[in-house]
């Protein structure tokens, strides 16, 4: 009964061209389709059914609130309310996969992963299907999609979410082109960040980045940042841009990586100490100031964000050294603001430490 079931499903397909999705029969030409981004509208029994995002991309900063809106309509209006199925979700990006963030019937609502206990939806007004999302963490940057469900009829629109952070290029104490593209990840998280996109490389690029060493992407491809061309990093003939090795194999090839860090909750400061310190003895005396050593990616932050600017070398937890100008100066390194650094010295030399305390 089964193959026969299965049998006369595929000829009522094929006899009456009607395409085959979910599981569900859609008339041609009455299935969903988005309008561009931020809008969606079908046809159902000669009513109209349309999801309306903002066209606008949102910004906001790690751990702030935002509410991702979105409404649907009727158009003719509908006399009385119908039970909808919304489902809101991340796009797949740079190779990363999608990702399910809730799904709600009524108000019976589920999410997913990460975003367990950090969504809710937002229905303070009539038709209204808004993500509201907490805590916001570097990686939630992206586009989501917002898909309503009326029956057979489906449509969903589109909003894109950016963080405000910054771009460093990172390698590990062994030195470059050590990490393969797990340990990259590995090592970005161990900064308080994740690897960073390509959109958010380029954008970099854009205010001024210039490294000559190839770093990995999220997407695990490989590229490096070039604002003034010179024979080392490419050749003089390239104009400036962002250079590419294409895709890597994600064990075998290994390079630097590019780390994203958004803005700080807390804050990053220069341990006032009468002595310089050792890298266990600045872990410890962070520790006694009631706050811990701080990463690269929170000290990067605080330079890009806060406008930290200290012209004194201090530790920090990877074991480098390192020093935030905003505005140089004689005896400050180059004449370019930057995150200066002194690579990875002996445990036992004797630096200054930033330290980080969350809010």
């Amino acid at each position: 009964m089964g193959l026969l079931f299965l049998v006369l499903l595929l000829s009522l397909s094929c006899v009456m061209g009607l395409p085959f999705s979910n599981g569900f029969y859609y008339s041609n030409g009455l299935h969903s389709r988005t309008l561009g981004h931020g809008y969606g509208e079908g046809l159902f029994n000669g009513v109209k059914l349309v999801v309306e995002t903002t066209e606008e991309s949102l910004f906001s900063h790690r751990g702030a609130s935002v509410t991702l809106p979105c409404h649907y309509r009727y158009e003719p209006a509908l006399a009385s309310p119908r039970h909808v199925r919304v489902k809101w979700w991340k796009l797949s990006e740079n190779g990363s996969p999608e990702q399910d963030v809730l799904v709600a019937i009524g108000q019976r609502h589920r999410s997913f992963g990460n975003y367990q206990g950090r969504v809710q939806l937002r229905q303070g007004k009539q038709q209204e299907v808004s993500l509201e999302l907490r805590d916001l963490r570097p990686e939630d940057s992206g586009r989501y999609r917002c898909e309503v469900i009326d029956g057979l009829e489906d449509e969903s629109g589109l909003v894109e979410l950016e963080l405000r952070g910054v771009v460093f290029p990172y390698q590990p104490r062994e030195g470059r082109y050590q990490l393969n593209f797990h340990e990259a990840q590995k090592a970005c998280q161990e900064q308080d960040a994740v690897v960073a996109s390509f959109e958010q490389l380029f954008r970099a690029w854009e205010e001024g980045l210039d490294w000559c060493n190839a770093g990995w992407l999220q997407d695990a491809s490989v590229q490096y940042p070039i604002a003034l061309p010179r024979q080392p990093c490419g050749g003089l003939g390239l104009a400036p841009g962002v250079r590419s090795y294409g895709q890597r194999h994600h064990r075998l090839h290994r390079y630097d990586v590019f780390c994203f860090t958004a803005v700080l909750r807390g804050w990053v400061y220069y341990l006032e100490h009468p002595r310089k310190l050792t890298l266990l003895e600045a872990r410890e005396a962070c520790q006694e100031d009631g706050a811990q050593i701080s990463t690269v990616g929170q000290l990067f932050a605080a330079w890009k964000f806060r406008g930290l600017d200290r012209c004194d070398a201090g530790w920090l937890a990877d074991g480098s050294a390192r020093y935030p100008i905003v505005h140089p100066r004689p005896n400050c390194g180059p004449p370019e603001p930057g995150v200066r650094t002194f690579g990875f010295p002996d445990p036992h030399s004797r630096y200054g430490v930033y330290c980080y305390r969350q809010r």
